[in-house]
């Protein structure tokens, strides 16, 4: 894994040994960014389920001000803290161990331009994560959420959030949702 564009091109990140950890590829993260380009610049960015931070560490690295990374695994921490300290964004992170759903309490109406959510497949998480984003509205004015699910999870609409834009890569779809209403691209 690399960072594929921006101030940090071609850094190699830190990643995963020897676990069961499904990394988004790059060139899954490449389409990822050619979708949202337009929101990346000055975003502040939710990083739900990090893995190893590579989402948002390709959104700073094209422009992002900062990012709130969080995971409940302890490894993923770790690795997430060694790849913000090599690529000198340690400053521009918060680095959280713990769930995504007791951060979301704490987040305050339009903390965010742009929330990264890659669960884990088949696990039940993208239904009341989403739930959560669009009832504690964290989203900013024009603020999306990225979502990374597979043909057999949740690709579909959901109350209160609308489909901007979707594709599929193979087996994985990339799913950008924003505030239904909102005026965004």
């Amino acid at each position: 894994m690399r960072i594929i564009s921006g101030s940090r091109r071609g850094h190699k990140l830190y990643e995963f040994e020897g676990m069961d950890i499904r990394p988004t590829t790059d060139r899954v993260k490449e389409s990822i960014f050619n979708l949202i380009q337009s929101y990346v610049p000055g975003a502040r960015v939710l990083d739900m389920f990090a893995g190893s931070g590579a989402l948002s560490f390709e959104a700073l690295s094209r422009g992002a001000v900062s990012a709130v990374l969080t995971d409940s695994d302890r490894r993923s921490v770790d690795i997430i803290k060694k790849n913000a300290e090599a690529l000198k964004f340690s400053e521009l992170c918060d680095i959280v161990n713990g769930s995504c759903f007791d951060l979301l309490k704490r987040c305050g109406k339009g903390s965010f331009d742009i929330v990264f959510m890659d669960p884990p497949y088949n696990k039940g998480f993208i239904e009341p994560a989403l739930a959560e984003i669009a009832e504690r509205e964290i989203l900013s004015e024009d603020g999306i959420v990225v979502l990374e699910s597979d043909n057999t999870d949740f690709s579909g609409e959901f109350q209160d959030l609308e489909i901007v834009k979707q594709r599929r890569y193979g087996r994985t779809y990339i799913t950008v949702y924003r505030r239904a209403g909102a005026h965004g691209e």
